[in-house]
């Protein structure tokens, strides 16, 4: 998957979680990415109104949502599940669809909360 990969450039190899907004165009181009968190070894804080803010500044249609998991396994949380739904949530009502969240975890794995249909 390509937005992985790009989300790995990124995140990968660091020893804190970090939270990471992919804005893209109306072509699901990127136009900016912005760290919207970081937090400790296992957590890290994801608030709509942060996420939102940088994808209305950059005039976005439309977001991928980053983080990683420095233990190196991808498989999402249920708190990552639950914030991937109440982005969605708030997405709907400002116009700017979440097209997927993806965790990066260590030697190229990665879980995109899409392709599991857990959003």
């Amino acid at each position: 998957m390509e937005a992985a990969g790009l989300g790995k450039l990124f995140l990968e190899d660091l020893d804190r979680e970090q939270v990471l907004v992919c804005c893209l165009d109306n072509k699901n181009q990127p136009v900016s990415i912005s760290i919207v968190s970081t937090g400790t070894l296992n957590s890290s804080l994801i608030h709509p109104r942060e996420v939102f803010k940088t994808a209305i500044l950059s005039n976005a249609a439309s977001i991928i949502l980053f983080h990683n998991h420095p233990s190196g396994d991808p498989d999402p949380s249920q708190e990552d599940i639950n914030i991937s739904k109440r982005l969605i949530e708030a997405g709907n009502i400002i116009g700017i669809e979440l097209l997927d969240h993806i965790v990066i975890g260590a030697d190229d794995s990665y879980c995109s909360l899409k392709d599991r249909n857990l959003i």
